[in-house]
């Protein structure tokens, strides 16, 4: 499996900075979309440390853009990206995020369990800056690298068997 395609901070900071008057809309499958009185309510940054199965050490950093639908649709319109762009404002001025990071959203409702999505495009579409999410892959690092798993493979031995063999152990063998 091929990783997919990730969108840095950097790019998708850059994308809502030129298109600061288009409606901000997430799409999170095909034909669902995230309720126009959505909030953004937290954006994290986590740097990753892993250990894959091929025993290689693996270092990334995330920012993950947390949206939340309310109970009640307060909106018909989604907020417009200078509306983000203020909130990211708000988080940069606390927390410095690295444009190099990968993007992720963290979404769900009563339909859609909560997960991270990656936005795999940042589309204008008329009055809307689209944000189109899919499923983050899982992957192998050690076989995207062309190497194994980092389980050993057994080898086979060859027993045997001494019962059956009659060139050993045998009186006057002088194997004892």
């Amino acid at each position: 499996m091929n990783k997919q395609e990730t969108i840095t901070w950097g790019t998708f900071k850059q994308m809502l900075l030129q298109n600061p008057e288009l409606d901000l809309q997430f799409q999170y499958a095909a034909d669902k979309w995230v309720a126009p009185s959505y909030h953004i309510t937290e954006i994290k940054q986590a740097p990753i440390t892993s250990v894959d199965c091929g025993g290689v050490k693996n270092e990334w950093t995330e920012i993950i853009v947390q949206l939340m639908e309310p109970a009640s649709q307060q909106q018909l319109r989604a907020m417009k990206v200078r509306k983000a762009l203020s909130i990211i404002d708000i988080v940069e001025k606390v927390l410095p995020l690295d444009v190099n990071a990968e993007v992720k959203v963290e979404f769900g409702n009563n339909e859609f369990d909560t997960r991270q999505l990656s936005p795999t495009a940042l589309v204008i579409d008329g009055e809307n800056l689209i944000i189109d999410l899919q499923p983050v892959s899982v992957q192998c690092k050690a076989n995207d690298r062309g190497g194994s798993c980092g389980t050993p493979v057994k080898q086979k031995v060859e027993l045997k068997n001494l019962a059956v063999d009659n060139s050993c152990c045998t009186p006057g063998g002088g194997c004892c």
